[in-house]
């Protein structure tokens, strides 16, 4: 089958693109207003773009909270998803008025970062602390604004679990994160392969 994408003629009772463009880590984002509420929310348009320096990405369909935080104050965290957490993520995904904790909604515990002033989850595996680099609004093809806003953030501390460590590595079998799909679905790593890549063609 083709369909296309303007017209969305897929004929389908769900447009399969975010199924294809799968699975995507979930970038469950911290913030804090320049009031100091706190915010605590997951969105599946993230992922990291550079090993050095070390930065990540997210996507915000429209001017939600997390983009008003930080705009504020320059700042947020990153906290991993893991298949323990799926169900205070879910909570944390539901709509709330501005000022109130999703922290609190989903029972978890806010701490302040090292050295950004944006909370992360407690319970987390692991946290990026990140400082805002850029906000852009992409284009689309006719050179009109986009409804989405891209969050750059360069990650200036990380935080990890000793329990999520083995051998020296932070091991995903043990925290198994969490991706997300198309639909309503989500799966669960669970087991990896290693491939060494050829040294030449």
């Amino acid at each position: 089958m083709f369909y296309d994408t303007e017209n969305n003629s897929h004929g389908m009772a769900h447009d399969p693109f975010k199924a294809i463009v799968s699975p995507r880590p979930i970038g469950w984002i911290g913030s804090k207003g320049k009031d100091g509420s706190l915010n605590l929310a997951p969105y599946s348009f993230f992922n990291a773009i550079s090993e050095v320096p070390k930065m990540v990405m997210f996507s915000s369909l429209g001017r939600k909270d997390s983009l008003r935080n930080i705009e504020e104050t320059g700042c947020f965290t990153v906290n991993f998803v893991s298949h323990d957490l799926r169900d205070a993520m879910n909570v944390s995904s539901a709509p709330a008025g501005y000022g109130v904790s999703e922290f609190e909604m989903a029972g978890l515990t806010p701490v302040v970062g090292k050295l950004v002033d944006a909370p992360y989850v407690g319970e987390a595996y692991s946290v990026l602390e990140c400082q805002v680099t850029e906000v852009i609004s992409p284009k689309t093809r006719s050179g009109e604004p986009s409804s989405n806003f891209v969050v750059f953030g360069e990650v200036v501390g990380i935080h990890i679990a000793d329990r999520a460590m083995r051998d020296g590595r932070f091991d995903v079998t043990l925290v198994q994160p969490l991706a997300r799909l198309g639909y309503m679905d989500y799966a669960t790593v669970t087991e990896v392969f290693q491939m060494t890549r050829p040294s030449k063609a």
